[in-house]
């Protein structure tokens, strides 16, 4: 009964995080249409708000009108719509996926005792942690080194690094496909939690 519990389980969140997976990718790759088709504003009225492109579109018989401001505008609307439950879905549910695959199996698919001879219970405090700690890390260096001049660069560059450390370390502690995932669903935690903070107090929006 355990078994096919399990079976459906990865089953069913295998697809969820497949099709959030594909709306955030998809509204992602929106936007960067969006951004690289602006173009600046016209009017005047729109130059004094803050407004630094726009763009004219028609799609399904409707007319759109999309305007991007460089900064958070002076005041914002009641209604907000925020582009991040695709993200959040797509890693909460690939997590829960990652759960039930390898931290409810450690013994069978988290641990290579060739590597490192843990006990399931180590292994798994071991792989949460190593999401906590390289989170933390990703979030100080956004922090510390993102306003600064040539921040970009020098965030782009530490992040680099980041990474690579966090890849050479998942390959000597887990087992292989574990050792795979866990660098790629450390940097998804990255880009779905500080690293839309870092992004947010880039462009002046309070409490970020």
């Amino acid at each position: 009964m355990e078994s096919y519990v399990l079976d459906w389980a990865n089953l069913l969140l295998r697809w969820v995080h497949v099709i959030t997976a594909i709306a955030w990718i998809g509204s992602s790759f929106y936007f960067v249409f969006l951004d690289s088709s602006l173009t600046p504003p016209e009017d005047e009225d729109l130059k004094k708000q803050g407004v630094s492109g726009e763009l004219w579109a028609v799609h399904g018989g409707g007319f759109y009108h999309p305007v991007k401001f460089a900064v958070s505008p002076p005041k914002l609307p009641g209604h907000l719509h925020w582009f991040f439950w695709e993200s959040y879905s797509t890693w909460i549910s690939g997590f829960a996926l990652f759960t039930v695959s390898y931290l409810y199996s450690a013994s069978t698919y988290l641990i290579d005792k060739s590597k490192m001879d843990w006990a399931p219970a180590t292994a798994i405090v071991v792989a949460l942690a190593f999401f906590v700690v390289f989170w933390l890390l990703y979030d100080a260096i956004c922090r510390i080194f993102g306003q600064r001049k040539n921040g970009d660069a020098i965030v782009g560059a530490l992040v680099f690094v980041l990474v690579c450390i966090a890849s050479w370390l998942a390959c000597h502690w887990f087992a292989g496909r574990a050792a795979f995932l866990g660098p790629g669903a450390a940097t998804h935690a990255f880009c779905t939690g500080p690293g839309a903070g870092a992004m947010l107090r880039g462009r002046g929006v309070p409490g970020f």
